[in-house]
Parts: structure tokens; sequence; C-alpha cells
């Protein structure tokens, strides 16, 4: 390669990193109606991207694309976006609030580099709030908020600061502060700059014009500096040596102190406005350029050689060894399907062959493309901290990682919740079960939370879902998208099995039939273990009593008969099994010999371990007006729900509690006829429990619910 080629090359490299520099992976996170999806639309007008603002509520809006979203007016499938503010490009998603499709937020904070997380003014911190709270610390995703809707009635910027302090725990503090509040709110005061800007105009017409900051909120104003200057020193110790030293820190200071401790996730700023007013947002798209992260800002991709187990690092370069994950996939009319990946590091072209790391297998890419919305844009190539679909890839699946044969990698898979909800469904005709079973296997391959299982039992097929609106969802899919018709059953909850009191059991599986026989024999104990940890196998065989190799059949075995319990064949979860003692055969004991006696020694240790039937525990928020609270709390408590806290937002009253799943069916159409549809809920699954001995008796007996 001579000189001019290198000196080429570096040129396109230092073009690219600088291009790094400026590309921001973000993602509207919030709470269900607290206005994300009206956020996005106004941030696409401001950035040039579209030139007719849609609305959420006329189906009209950029990012509900599909007919589902359009028609119910809520986000269901999370969509992704590029646009540019001044000279930075701004990679956004959009995300459901609906906690029946939270799997949806989960992937997109997998594969973002920061958050915008938006708040009601009036309502607050939500139930839902706190679940996309939760999600973006478990990936460690800096975050800057925006109080939304500040121009409703009963909208109170500085409670829902304090609600965020109390209720998310968060080292958030105003960087704004509001001018008025509901149908007065009319601009903002920056405590940076110590600027006030009003907002004139209306629609799509605002325009901001700076004013002195008014006399009444001058010491307001003030204190909140103060209070924003001490808490940037606790985050930050070049910030705290300032304050200390000099007594004063410049606005220009102030700014790279707020970015480095909001990347580093000990800061969170908070802004203010009116998607809806279009008030506030241009200062937002300032703040994400100046606040969260570039791909350059976070930490290099860590994962694992899928041989070695070796932990390996990618950092971020287009000229690195290829990473990427899979973390969506979506069902494409045209192409067939479209992977969605985020590049953490290296280049893939058009044309080229990738290697799925995961299942070890190569590929070759057809065709890349920029999504907007349901738009595509076809690109030749996309490298480091590029979020892109990728056509052509017949085996990946989410949560795979692609890189290169000579360099493999697997980045840690995402964590998805299991399904709480299941019904029955079954083709209309004869001609419709091919099509049926093709739709049902192009929609889990999309949604990792939605299970299929085919019940032998009752030779049933059973969908599984997130809840009731999830799997409504899905079946409207099932009927307009892939033109099937079909009948469907009532839903069931996703009851589980466990057992109390540690016992030990034995498996012994010998069949003698001439010639080779089978010989497996295996002493267990079989005891609780920790809430949410499944089955945890143990070996502890010493002396050789069992060969090493027939082990894992072992544990095989136990995992096989976990699928289904002793008291009404439903999954059994939180179980430890000690394998302590057994005995093998030189001739006769096998893998299968040993796996059938795993199986036999668990199910007997079930049926002497004292079994019980546990159900879904949900995290339920309503929000009713004071006048209905009385019939409200009276339908709760007759549907053994346990009431947690009530609080006060405005003329509303908001109920946190804990709700038995199976009680709640039908809950949305029972609470719109007491609030004369006045109200609205949120809930979540939170835990499982031991259903009430009564209740027990009859779902077992079958009176109650069928099996899921």
């Amino acid at each position: 390669m001579n000189v001019a080629t290198l000196e080429e090359k570096d040129e396109t490299v230092t073009k690219m990193m600088e291009e790094l520099k400026k590309t921001r992976n973000i993602g509207i996170i919030a709470h269900i109606d607290a206005g994300k999806t009206t956020l996005t639309e106004r941030i696409l007008f401001h950035t040039g991207k579209i030139h007719k603002i849609g609305s959420v509520d006329e189906g009209t809006a950029t990012t509900d694309w599909m007919v589902e979203e359009q028609e119910r007016g809520i986000t269901i499938t999370s969509a992704a976006i590029t646009c540019v503010w001044k000279d930075a490009r701004l990679n956004i998603i959009d995300t459901p609030g609906h906690v029946d499709f939270t799997v949806e937020v989960e992937r997109s904070l997998k594969v973002l580099d920061g958050a915008v997380v938006v708040f009601c003014g009036v309502a607050g911190v939500q139930p839902q709030s706190e679940t996309v709270w939760r999600q973006a610390d478990r990936y460690g995703v800096p975050k800057i908020a925006f109080i939304n809707k500040l121009d409703r009635t009963g909208s109170d910027f500085f409670k829902a600061v304090e609600k965020m302090h109390h209720r998310l725990g968060a080292n958030a503090q105003p960087v704004e502060i509001p001018i008025g509040h509901e149908n007065v709110f009319k601009g903002i005061v920056d405590l940076i700059e110590m600027k006030a800007y009003l907002f004139e105009g209306e629609g799509t017409s605002v325009t901001r014009r700076e004013i002195p900051i008014p006399d009444e909120l001058k010491a307001k104003a003030s204190h909140y500096r103060h209070n924003l200057i001490v808490k940037i020193a606790e985050a930050d110790e070049k910030a705290m040596n300032k304050y200390v030293n000099d007594g004063g820190i410049y606005p220009h200071e102030l700014k790279a102190y707020i970015r480095r401790a909001t990347i580093a996730n000990k800061f969170v700023p908070v802004f203010c406005g009116t998607a809806f007013r279009n008030k506030g947002v241009e200062l937002l798209l300032d703040a994400v350029v100046d606040y969260l992260p570039s791909p350059l800002d976070i930490l290099p991709v860590k994962g694992i050689h899928p041989e070695t187990h070796k932990e390996l690092v990618r950092q971020t370069d287009p000229e690195e060894k290829l990473c990427a994950f899979v973390f969506k996939i979506m069902a494409d009319p045209f192409v067939g399907k479209l992977i969605f990946v985020r590049i953490y590091s290296g280049t893939i072209r058009s044309g080229e062959y990738v290697y799925n790391a995961t299942k070890s297998k190569e590929e070759r890419v057809g065709k890349i493309v920029k999504m907007h919305a349901d738009n595509q844009e076809i690109i030749a190539e996309a490298s480091a901290g590029d979020i892109v679909a990728l056509v052509g890839l017949k085996k990946a699946t989410t949560g795979d990682t692609l890189a290169t044969e000579d360099a493999p990698i697997v980045v840690e898979k995402m964590f998805f919740p299991e399904p709480v909800i299941s019904m029955a469904i079954e083709p209309a005709t004869k001609q419709d079960q091919e099509k049926l079973a093709k739709a049902l296997r192009k929609i889990v391959e999309e949604d990792p939370s939605f299970h299929v299982k085919f019940d032998p039992d009752t030779a049933q097929t059973l969908i599984k879902g997130m809840g009731e609106l999830h799997l409504d969802v899905v079946i409207t899919r099932i009927k307009r998208e892939f033109s099937v018709s079909a009948n469907v059953g009532r839903p069931h909850v996703a009851y589980k099995e466990t057992v109390t009191k540690e016992i030990e059991a034995t498996g012994k599986f010998v069949q003698q039939t001439g010639g080779r026989g089978q010989y497996g024999h295996v002493e267990i104990k079989l005891g609780p273990s920790e809430k949410g940890e499944g089955i945890v196998f143990e070996n502890k065989i010493k002396g050789g009593q069992i060969p090493r190799e027939y082990i894992s059949s072992v544990e095989e075995g136990v995992n096989d008969a976990a699928k289904s319990g002793v008291l009404a064949g439903y999954p059994v979860i939180d179980i430890k099994v000690t394998l302590y003692d057994g005995s093998y055969h030189d001739v006769d004991s096998s893998d299968m010999a040993f796996k059938v006696a795993g199986s036999m020694a668990f199910t007997e240790g079930l049926k002497k371990a004292t079994p019980i039937l546990l159900e879904p525990i949900m995290d339920l928020g309503v929000t009713t007006p004071e006048e209905y609270l009385g019939d409200v709390l009276g339908d709760l408590s007759s549907r053994r729900v346990k009431i947690e806290s009530m609080d006060q937002s405005g003329n509303s009253k908001i109920i946190r509690a804990l709700a038995p799943l199976s009680e709640m069916f039908g809950y949305a159409t029972a609470m719109r006829s007491l609030t004369q549809g006045r109200a609205n809920y949120t809930m979540e699954p939170s835990f499982y429990q031991e259903v009430p001995s009564n209740i027990a008796e009859k779902i077992i007996k079958g009176e109650s619910q069928g099996n899921s």
C-alpha cells in the first residue's frame, strides 16, 4: 500500500471518528401517555425530517406506522428514525409506554447510549416510569429528564422533580425552570446561563425571545442554580475542587461538568416544556447534543469468546474487528426478515459475509438499510456506532452477536420476562391451519416475550404473552397481516409450582430386554431456593459413583421434569436440586438412562416436598378522580388486591397496589364503568406468591382455570 493510499485511509478513519463524536443513539422512554410519540414528532419537525406534524390521536404520527398503533392511539413496536440537529446526527428510537410491550423498551435500551425520560407534569412519576427507569439503570444508560405537559391543569414542575428524588432515588436537578404554569406556562429560565426565554406564537410557528429573568423568579432561579452547582460538585471531583477553591463556576465549565456527571450516570439534568404546544423542544434537542454520550463516550463493549469463554473487549472503532448485536427482528412483506443491529465495532458492507458467533453460522448480508419508521434507505455500508437493519440473514435471532469467523465474540444476551397469561388458539378452517402456524412462527421470531406451546393433553395450541392487550394485538395481527381466520379461548393465568421443604429422593431406571439393558441410579436432595432462581442444579458427586459424562444428562432430566409439576401440571420454579450419590453399570449405563433417572428422582421429590401452587402478582397503579375513589377501592378489595399506598395528584388519587393477575381479567371494562371512563391504570408483573388454599384446590381440580 503506497503512502498516498495510507494517508487517504487515515483521513477516512479520522472523518468517521469525527462523525462518531457527533452521533447520539438515544431512546425516548416513559409511562404510557406521558407524550413520548408527540415529543418524537416535534423533534422530527424541528430537525427538518418532516414538514407536517402528525398526531397520535388522529393516527398520523410518523413513528406509529402500524395499523394497530394508529387505531389504538398507542405505540406497540419501537420505531427507529435518524435526523440531524445542528451538526449532530441523532438516531432516535421511540418506545412503547404500555407495560405489555416492555420487551420493546428492554431491547432498545440494551443498544442505546442515552435516553430521554419523559414525565407527565400532572402525574409526575407513574408506575411505568419506574419500570423504564429501572430498565435504563440495568443497562447503565445515561438519562436526561423532560417534564412534559406543563400547560395542563394540575401540572407542577417542582413536585414532579421531587417525586423523581423520592420514587426513583435519582440525583436529578433542574437546569431550567418554568415561567408560569398550567394555562399560563409561557417560558423558561436557563439556570446555566441565567437567562430567561419567552415562547411566542402557537403550533409550528412558536419562537423564543430572550427576556430579563422576571423579578418574581429571580430568588427561585438563584436558589435552584445554587442547588444545581452543589449537586454537580457532589457528583464530580473537578467540579467540587472548583466550587470549594474558587467559589464560582462559569457556564461553560458547568456544562462540561454536567455532561461528565450525566455520562457517568451520577446526575440527571431536568428540562421542561409542553411537546404538544411545541414549547421547550428545541432546548431539549440542544441538551441531547450537549449532555448525552456519543458512541465514543461509552465504555467499549465486552463479550466472551464462544469456545474459550475468555473475556474480550471491542473498541468503538470502524477499523476494529466486527461486533454487532441483533436486538430486534421484524417481518417485512417485501424483503422478508429485517434484522436490526447495533454495530459496536468494525464495519458491515453490503454483499459481504458475517459470522453469527452465537450460532456458529456464516451468512451473506444482502442489503443494509437505515430505517425511518417504516421507510427504508439503502446504504452500502455501516460501521461502529450505527443502528441499522440487515436483509438476507435467515438464521439470526434476537440476542445473537455478529462478528468475523477469525475473531468471534458473543455479547451478553438480554433479559426477557416470562409470559404471565395464555389462551388457546385454533384455525377456523382446515385451510387456515398452515397459515396460522406460519404466522405464529413469524411473530415468535419478532417478539421474545410471546411464546407458543402445543399442549398434547388437550391437543390445543397455546399462545402466551405479557397481558390481555399483548395477546389482543397479536390476534388482530394474525387476522389482519396474515389473513388467517382463528378462534381463541378465554385468557388463562400462567401459574407455577414450587416446594416448601427439603427432602431426599431416589431415581432408579433399570431395564433389561435381552442384550444390552439400561441402568441409571441417582440420589438427590431437593428443596426451595431463592425467589427468581428457577431450577438450580448442583453436582456433589465424589469418588466417581456416577461418571462425569452422565452428570449433564441427570441435569437435563431434572430440567425436563420441571416443565410439568405434580399438582396441576404447571412449570416448577425456585427449587435447588443437589445430586449427591448414585451408581452406574459398566455396560448398561447410558446418557438416556441417567436422564430418565434424574427425571424420576425429581418427580418423586416434588411429591414428598409439600408442593404448592404460585400465582403471578402484578404491580398495579390506578389513577382515578377523587369522587370515584370509594367505588374503585371497593372493587379492588373484591379482587384480593392489597393496597400499598395512595397519593394525591391535583383532583385525582393515585393508588399503588399488588394484585393477583387471575382476579384482574376484564378490569379495564369494570373500571371504565365505575368511573365513567375517567380513570386509567397500569399493571406489570412483579413476583409469584402462594395461591390461597381454597382457590388452589379449585385450580388443581380444574374448576377455576385450565392448564396454561
